[in-house]
């Protein structure tokens, strides 16, 4: 009878990377700012026009409510994720948002994903040098864009949150923006940054998975990343 090799050990298990809230609010964040998007290029410039009388015609007033709700909670998932980078049970994160002060790392990140160099950086954290530079600009350029709208928001509105926010925001509006045009323009301009951000973080995304095998997609959805079996017990030692 021929012998029967015992089962080799895994070469790679399976660690919780992401907390179910942190997953919670990727993808929260991830749809709302495709709908307001969509929506923002509507009420940009119109593409299309219902038929019937004009009194009939409630097209944009549902977009721009549709993009209003959104936007309100494009606000909240940005306060409830910072709340998470600090006050996080499973990993509060906001020191990881500084890897990139590595200057080190982050050169041969530079290096690694422009295909010069092979060998891949060492993450600090939950994320690497360029991750942590990405995703720190993710949040500059989120929380000018909730400003920005909520400005816009204060200006169409005189009751309410409306009224609050043209008080609170106002100097910002007229200081730094120049006035509702110059807030308006910064407003178009950072949509454009999101669009861009979007297709590069989403090419990366899957470009490192095929190549790492770790679950680099799979693990914003269940919150587990696959690292080589003597990483995870270096770890857990």
């Amino acid at each position: 009878m021929a012998k029967v090799s015992p089962p080799s050990k895994p070469t790679h298990v399976a660690s919780r990377h992401w907390s179910k809230a942190m997953c919670i609010n990727h993808w929260a964040m991830a749809v709302s700012i495709v709908i307001l998007i969509v929506t923002g290029f509507y009420i940009a410039k119109p593409f299309t026009v219902g038929a019937g009388e004009t009194t009939g015609k409630f097209l944009m007033a549902n977009i721009r409510f549709i993009h209003l709700i959104f936007g309100l909670l494009l606000c909240a998932l940005l306060i409830w994720r910072i709340y998470l980078a600090f006050f996080s049970r499973f990993h509060a994160d906001w020191k990881d948002f500084l890897c990139w002060t590595d200057l080190k790392n982050s050169w041969s990140a530079i290096k690694f994903y422009t295909l010069i160099s092979r060998e891949p950086p060492e993450h600090c954290g939950l994320y690497g040098s360029l991750q942590s530079v990405a995703y720190l600009f993710l949040f500059v350029i989120t929380t000018i864009e909730v400003i920005t709208g909520m400005i816009l928001y204060g200006a169409l509105h005189q009751a309410g949150l409306a009224k609050f926010s043209g008080a609170v925001l106002g100097p910002l509006e007229r200081g730094i923006f120049g006035g509702l045009a110059g807030t308006r323009f910064v407003h178009g301009v950072l949509m454009w940054l999101f669009i861009i951000f979007t297709l590069i973080h989403t090419y990366l995304a899957f470009w490192y998975d095929s190549v790492f095998k770790q679950g680099t997609i799979s693990s914003i959805v269940n919150g587990h990343f696959f690292e080589e079996a003597e990483e995870q017990k270096f770890k857990e030692g």
